[in-house]
Order: C-alpha cells, then sequence, then structure tokens
C-alpha cells in the first residue's frame, strides 16, 4: 500500500505490521498508556465521526494546543482524514501570539491539554468569532471531554461518507498550517502539504536501521514540524513512540522505556555533556583517572578508525569501564540520537560518537517540511562541523552571497495569507531562500556557517557572523548562553549567561563563596576566571572577531521569557531590547 496522505499511515501500518500494544503511548499518573493500531484507528474514525456530526468541512482550521500525548496524534490524523486543516500550537507562546494566530488562521475548533494551558488563553476566545467549541483532554467541568466528541462520532458513525471524504483528499491539499516566529517574532503561517511532508519523511526512511521491535522516545514539541515528521516517520517504519512526560523526567523515562532512537536538540546534549563533567568532577583517585581518560578520548574521536588501531584498542578498553555506563544512563539501547533545530558543537558529536549512541546532526526549517540535509550511515554520511549529505529528492544551491537556496517537494505552498511575504522567498525559478549561509564539503556535506541577516558589520567596515564565535564559545563549561553584538562598533563584545550549575561546582571546588547568581557574577574572582576564559578562545579568532568587552547576567534566557525560540534559538531582536542599556554600556 503506498502512503500519499499523512493519514494513509494508520492502513498502511496495520496491514505491514505485526500487532502490538504500543504503537503509541504516553504516560500519565505513573502508568503508560498504550494503544495498539486497532484502538488508534477506532479513535481517530470517531473523531472523525464527530467532526462530521458537528458539521466541519474540508479546508476547515481546527487548533491543538498540547504537550505530547497519544490524544495529540488520535486528533491530528482525524483533522488530515476529513480534509479539515490542523494548527499545531505551542504550549509555551505568549497570550499575544495565542489570540494572534486563532484570530488570523480563523479556527472553529480547539483542543486543549488542561487547567493550566486554558487559564492562558480563557478570556482570548470571546474575542476570536470563528470559535464554535472547545475540547480538552482532561475533565474541565466547563468544558467539554474529547471523549464526548468520540462518544458523538460512535452515535453518528458514517463509514461510506468518511470514505468519500477521504477519496477527495489529494496529495497537494493543504494538511496544516504551522505558526512559525523564527528569531525575528513575526509570526507567519506555514503552509504545508501532505505532500510536502510525506517526501521529507518517506526520503529520510532508509536511514534509521530500525523496525517494529523498536522503540523511540519523543520530547520534543509534536506542534514543531520537525517531531511531526520524524513521528510520521517511525509510524511509516512501524516503530513504537513512547512519548516522555515533560525535560526533566527523559533520562528516567529513557530508562523505563529503552529506546533505540530519539531527536534531541543540542540544548539537551550540552545539558548531558555537563552532567558528565559534574560527574567526573566528583570522583577520586584510580576513578577519577579512568573517566577523564575515557573523557578526552572521546573528545578526539575521528570517525572510520581514522585515530588508529591503539587509540580503537584504548576505546574498547573505556567502553567495558565508563561508556557503557553512559549509554545505561540513557535507557541502555540508545543508538541513534537526531539533532536538529540548532548548531551543535563538533564536540559533542564526538563525544557521544565515540561512547556508542551515534549522534546525526540535520538541518532544516518549518518551511521545508524541514529537513534539507541530515547525516546517514552512507560512505561520506557523517562529517563532524556538518549537517550531512542534502537530502535525498531535495536540491540545495548556494547563492553568490552564500546563501542557501532549496527546491524539492518538500517546499511549502506558501505563507497564509501574505503572497507578498512569499514572493520574498520563493524565486521566479522556484527556489525557496533560506536566509542561512553555508557551503557544499568536496565530499558533498552541508555545513551552515551563519544567519544571513545576523551578519553585522563593524564600524571598519568588517563582517561578523556572531552565531560562529558564539558556538566556539559555548565549548566552554563556564558559558552557558550568550549573544555577540558590535554593530557599527570598532570592535565586538558579548553578553555571556554562566553556566550556573558548573558554576555552583566550580566555586565550592575553588572555596569561593556563592550566594545568589547576581553575587557570584559580581565576585573579582569570578570574573577574572571569564576573562581568562574569553582570551583562551579569542585565540583561535580573527583580529575583527575576537570578544573585546563582555558582560555577565544572572538569568538563564528561556523560551518562557522570549529570549530563545521553541528550537533553542536566539531572538537576537528581542534580547538586544531588552538587554540595550546592558549593551551600550558595553562599547561605553
Amino acid at each position: 500500500m503506498e502512503v500519499t496522505r499523512i493519514f494513509d499511515l494508520l492502513p498502511y501500518y496495520e496491514k505491514k505490521f505485526k500487532p502490538k500494544d504500543d504503537v503509541i503511548a504516553s504516560k500519565e499518573d505513573g502508568k503508560w498508556k498504550k494503544i495498539s493500531i486497532k484502538e488508534y484507528r477506532e479513535i481517530v474514525d470517531n473523531i472523525s465521526y464527530g467532526f462530521l456530526a458537528l458539521g466541519v468541512e474540508p479546508g476547515d482550521r481546527i487548533a491543538q494546543i498540547s504537550p505530547n500525548r497519544v490524544e495529540w496524534n488520535m486528533v491530528d490524523m482525524a483533522i488530515l482524514q476529513i480534509g479539515a486543516i490542523h494548527i499545531p500550537i505551542y504550549p509555551t507562546i505568549s497570550e499575544s501570539d495565542y489570540k494572534y494566530i486563532l484570530g488570523h488562521a480563523e479556527v472553529k475548533l480547539v483542543f486543549i491539554s488542561g487547567n493550566e494551558l486554558l487559564r492562558k488563553i480563557q478570556h482570548i476566545l470571546p474575542e476570536v468569532p470563528s470559535i464554535q467549541g472547545i475540547y480538552t483532554y482532561k475533565d474541565l467541568h466547563e468544558y467539554k471531554h474529547l471523549n464526548e466528541l468520540i462518544d458523538l462520532g460512535q452515535q453518528n458513525r458514517s463509514p461510506e461518507k468518511l470514505e468519500a471524504v477521504k477519496a477527495s483528499i489529494k496529495p497537494d491539499d493543504v494538511a496544516t498550517i504551522i505558526y512559525t516566529s523564527g528569531t525575528t517574532g513575526t509570526q507567519k503561517g506555514v503552509i504545508l502539504s501532505h505532500a510536502n511532508i510525506i517526501s521529507n519523511f518517506l526520503a529520510a526512511s532508509y536511514i534509521p536501521p530500525f523496525g517494529e521491535e523498536h522503540k523511540a522516545v519523543s520530547y520534543l514539541p509534536l506542534c514543531h514540524v520537525y517531531e511531526r515528521m520524524l513521528n510520521y516517520l517511525y509510524q511509516y517504519l512501524g516503530i513504537s513512540i513512547y512519548y516522555a512526560e515533560n525535560m526533566g523526567t527523559i533520562t528516567d523515562n529513557m530508562k523505563e522505556v529503552h529506546p533505540e532512537i530519539m531527536s534531541t536538540v543540542p540544548r539537551l546534549l550540552e545539558k548531558v555533556y555537563d552532567k558528565l563533567v559534574a560527574t567526573g568532577q566528583k570522583l577520586k583517585g584510580p576513578k577519577s583517572w579512568i573517566f577523564w581518560g575515557a573523557f578526552h578520548l572521546a573528545l578526539r574521536y575521528e570517525l572510520k578508525g581514522a585515530n588508529g588501531w591503539f587509540y580503537e584498542w584504548k576505546r574498547k578498553r573505556y567502553d567495558k569501564l565508563v561508556y557503557a555506563k553512559w549509554r545505561a544512563a540513557l535507557g541502555g539501547e540508545i543508538n541513534i540520537m537526531v539533532s536538529g533545530g540548532a548548531a551543535m558543537q563538533p564536540r559533542l558529536g564526538r563525544l557521544f560518537t565515540c561512547a556508542g549512541i551515534n549522534i546525526l546532526e540535520g538541518y532544516g526549517l518549518t518551511e521545508t517540511s524541514p529537513v534539507i540535509a541530515v547525516s546517514d550511515f552512507s560512505e561520506n554520511g557523517i562529517k563532524f562541523g556538518t549537517v550531512g549529505p542534502v537530502l535525498r529528492g531535495v536540491e540545495v544551491k548556494i547563492a553568490g552571497d552564500g546563501e542557501i537556496c532549496v527546491k524539492g517537494p518538500n517546499v511549502m505552498i506558501g505563507y497564509y495569507k501574505d503572497e507578498q511575504m512569499t514572493k520574498e522567498v520563493m524565486d521566479s525559478d522556484g527556489w525557496f531562500h533560506t536566509g542561512d549561509l553555508g557551503h557544499l564539503e568536496p565530499e558533498g556535506q552541508l555545513k551552515i556557517t551563519g544567519r544571513k541577516k545576523e551578519l553585522f558589520k563593524t564600524s571598519f567596515g568588517k563582517y561578523v557572523s556572531p552565531q560562529l564565535i558564539e558556538d566556539k564559545l559555548k565549548e566552554s563549561l563556564f558559558i552557558d548562553q550568550l549573544i555577540v553584538v558590535g554593530e557599527n562598533q570598532k570592535f565586538v563584545g558579548a553578553l555571556i549567561v554562566p553556566d550556573f550549575t558548573f558554576m555552583k561546582s566550580y566555586c565550592e571546588r575553588k572555596e569561593i563563596p556563592f550566594g545568589s547568581n547576581a553575587e557570584v557574577i559580581a565576585n573579582p574572582v569570578i570574573r577574572k576566571r571569564f576573562q581568562k576564559e574569553i582570551e583562551k578562545y579569542n585565540k583561535q579568532f580573527g583580529d575583527t572577531e575576537k570578544i573585546k568587552t563582555w558582560d555577565l547576567l544572572d538569568t538563564e534566557w528561556t523560551l518562557e521569557n522570549g529570549e530563545i525560540t521553541p528550537t533553542m534559538k536566539l531572538r537576537r531582536p528581542f534580547i538586544c531590547e531588552k538587554y540595550d542599556d546592558q549593551i551600550k554600556q558595553l562599547f561605553d
């Protein structure tokens, strides 16, 4: 059976794979709620019957605001197989963004997980006249529960009508509109068809060497096209999907599930890296020597045994003593982590790959459904510092100014209700202009070198790519986040958020008092240590790239506070406006 519309995955799955009770699973009240393909299809059809009974028509927009859970998949498939359009919305955006998206998309029905999210949008709902109903996944007395819609569908079963509607849906019909603010804060509704997304997961389906006997853990938000596409890929391959409870429970959930594959963002890998360092610093004597021997060996890892037989011999010894314990902390079976959403430091790829966990870095945008390039297991499929080869069926060209341009079946239809903005990124020959800078390596891998709009000129007319400097400085154990600034200035500066978890450990070892975050960043001893750290990295930069002025901040940047995007990229305009006084002081 061929999958040409996203909802075709359900009959495809039932026909191709052996029955099992955990096609999708999420954890509630301490127990895993597992769904078989038979239950999955039955509930999806009943929700669709419910939609039809409510008068939902092809093209109607239905929104979903919820963390990852099995109901997300069910509602998603039910929306798609009646020809309606799914509007997935992040559970963590601002009230103004909720109001804009719900109004701009003219949403008819809203599905929401529970009270916490409801409180954020309850007073907005009367201001969106298109909304005709609210459904929740938890019992909230004033609103209808999803089960009521399922019951409505059971009472109004119409298989012939549903099959007729499904038959009328074409691969090029709109499946979803995903609102993305990117790093600018401007909300854009990206229109993607069934064919856009299907082309992407089919093109990537050869990469994971896993099937129906394997498991994936999913924690990145399904409302983002990156995790959503991978969830479709898992279903296409028969891989069971377990949704982590939240960011804080990922490692516990992995120990329970023992997954072979998961997707991630560099931020999580950096946190795991920091925990490894903190663990090593607590060890004493021979255990400490063995740990740090393994750690530093991993940071020098090269592919295909390029370091020679003696290195590989030591690696095998350390695997039994150290690396196996690292894998055990992540469930013991993890073999592939797909990293996307933001640039990853090469040291992370080296460390995890050496320890037996393959890091496949990828690159894409919501507008490209999303993958443009991703590492794989082919001859030149992985090269540290790159995002791998261009995905099969996708074309990439590098414009004269270094911008990455893309053409292929994965490229969006356009921006919803914004023809002008669509024309700004799509040229007359059908090339989508990503706004990212990069080049193709001699072996064919794509390397990202920065963001076109983020480049700035110093007062001497020299261009600076802040992302390259930031990625290098974030290799420091002392630095968690930073932004490089200096447009029209004589030199480059930075605002730095220290890694306060590491700082506490460092201060304890050095017998430096650690009160509040504000107190520690004001400590002259700490500031002197940061200056030493910056001077170390400045040696790797050209004269115009060296950090000449800097300051420390006492508060971590978060999605909730608006400084970063859901994929952990910096919202530069917002940060620069918020910290305008501090930035001015850098150059005074």
